[in-house]
């Protein structure tokens, strides 16, 4: 029996989590695959962390893989509401009907209000800094500059947000996070849990979030001054941080956080050539069409980097011209 056991221990697929990259003492630094990663700790899985470095502004991302089994960010909700669905992490079953209507707006509220006034701080209001370190650290300089840029752009557009209407936005998006802070330390109180004393999605939810905002976010965020406001739900963080994250990602040999070395969170640098000692070799005269390929290879790279700094002085220069033509307009609006 203990054979058969064993067998069908080694038999059984593992659970892959595949998420962006670890900084900030943080097993994954990206707020939307740390709430992933903490249903999967709360649900008791346990699961082999990977990183992908190759889509760094991909919607995909986080996604798991179990067996033939793959569910990705964007589809169905995000990856908690697949794994839910599937019946493949089930936190959210024996929930009863009396707090269904709770629980799913708490859920709403974290999702949307919470959610949107992270994007808002790590794209819009704060500096290039962090956001270029949880997702293009990897990437070279100006493709980096180029997909942040996109990025805020789009961030802007789904809020909204235009010169004219910045401070107002801004306020309303951080109200609705003020009132979201109140209303869920309200509902935690002293318990351990938001509902019927045992984990959810939502504590998943609120969790990465909340750590993300509290070890992410700079020192001058309006987030985390709003959310140290609260001690319980500090204290919420902290013991499930401890428990589920520090220990998970300090300890490689863990059941519930694993990396090899090619998913490390510091990435691996190749040897300069230009350090080593090149060996003697006996000199070859270049035939003329080596001369010939050699020269057309400069003349093309030469070109790719010119085509990058005319493209992100053009892209700066129709945000300078879109700005003064929101003046413009607002100007003529109020005559």
């Amino acid at each position: 029996m203990e054979m058969v056991d064993e067998r069908a221990e080694e038999a059984k697929p593992e659970v892959v989590l595949v998420a962006r990259k670890g900084g900030f003492g943080l097993p994954t630094a990206c707020p939307v695959c740390l709430p992933v990663y903490c249903h999967l700790r709360f649900a008791n899985v346990d699961f082999k962390l990977e990183f992908d470095r190759a889509n760094p502004d991909s919607d995909h991302i986080p996604y798991v893989e179990y067996g033939d089994y793959v569910t990705f960010n964007n589809e169905k909700g995000g990856v908690i509401e697949c794994l839910n669905e599937d019946n493949v992490v089930k936190l959210d079953s024996e929930l009863s009907k009396d707090c269904f209507p709770d629980w799913a707006s708490t859920k709403v509220m974290i999702s949307t209000w919470l959610a949107e006034a992270v994007q808002y701080e790590l794209w819009v209001s704060c500096d290039n800094t962090i956001a270029d370190d949880v997702y293009f650290s990897d990437l070279p300089w100006p493709i980096g500059k180029i997909l942040h840029w996109k990025q805020t752009q789009a961030v802007k557009q789904l809020h909204g947000i235009t010169k004219l209407n910045a401070a107002e936005k801004e306020e309303e998006i951080y109200r609705k996070a003020n009132i979201a802070y109140e209303a869920l330390s309200m509902k935690l109180g002293s318990q351990v849990f938001f509902f019927e004393g045992r984990p959810t999605s939502v504590d998943s939810l609120f969790l990465g979030h909340a750590v993300f905002v509290l070890h992410v976010l700079p020192e001058t965020s309006v987030l985390r001054s709003s959310l140290s406001k609260h001690a319980n739900l500090l204290r919420f963080v902290q013991d499930f941080k401890i428990r589920f994250l520090e220990d998970g990602y300090s300890s490689a040999t863990g059941p519930a956080f694993s990396s090899d070395a090619s998913s490390s969170s510091v990435p691996r640098r190749k040897r300069s050539k230009q350090n080593a000692k090149p060996k003697p070799k006996e000199k070859r005269e270049r035939t003329e069409e080596e001369k010939a390929f050699r020269r057309r290879a400069k003349y093309f790279i030469a070109a790719q980097v010119v085509s990058i700094i005319i493209y992100l002085s053009i892209l700066g220069g129709m945000g300078d011209s879109g700005l003064e033509d929101g003046d413009e307009d607002g100007l003529t609006y109020e005559e």
